[in-house]
């Protein structure tokens, strides 16, 4: 099924469950805080997510399982050096943070939350290419993102607060 960029749409997961994929609206912003506090050691405060949504609201996603948000991937676009072409400027779409509560993992909703979100930033926010920072000892999400067409284009030593490094990995937009 075509993943599409506006107004709610409903799919299917792997195991048979429906979830409902759609822009964040300030009425999800304590159960977005609250997902993002429960699966990932890096918590933002309230107001980063809603600066994220006043700027960037087409491609702030919410997934939800029988009318409650079960995930959230928020993104900006920046304009700077490009990490994919050297040298050249870009504008790049930025996955600042994506999070599925566990019992709604695996079935898909990380994979399409990161299309429709990636569809998003190139068609309403003139992104040419994404990028984002993922731990290096997250295998899952990375293969997740090597299977989206990612690829690792840079470290940063030290990157989380943990003193764990990070992987930059990029891809391009041009097929969206």
């Amino acid at each position: 099924m075509e993943i599409i960029i506006e107004g709610p749409q409903e799919l299917v997961g792997k195991d048979g469950r429906r979830y409902v994929l759609r822009e964040f609206q300030i009425k999800d912003l304590n159960a977005v805080v609250s997902i993002n506090r429960r699966v990932l050691p890096e918590n933002y405060p309230e107001w980063f997510f809603v600066e994220h949504y006043m700027s960037y609201p087409k491609a702030f996603i919410v997934a939800e399982m029988d009318g409650e948000p079960v995930g959230y991937m928020m993104n900006r676009v920046e304009y700077g050096w490009s990490n994919i072409h050297k040298g050249k400027a870009a504008h790049k779409g930025h996955v600042v943070s994506i999070g599925v509560l566990p019992q709604a993992r695996r079935i898909g909703i990380a994979t399409n939350m990161m299309i429709r979100g990636m569809k998003a930033m190139k068609r309403f926010y003139g992104a040419e290419e994404v990028y984002l920072e993922v731990r290096v000892s997250n295998t899952p999400a990375i293969s997740l993102y090597k299977k989206l067409g990612y690829s690792i284009t840079g470290r940063i030593p030290r990157y989380y607060a943990d003193g764990e490094d990070a992987y930059i990995m990029s891809r391009t937009l041009e097929d969206y």
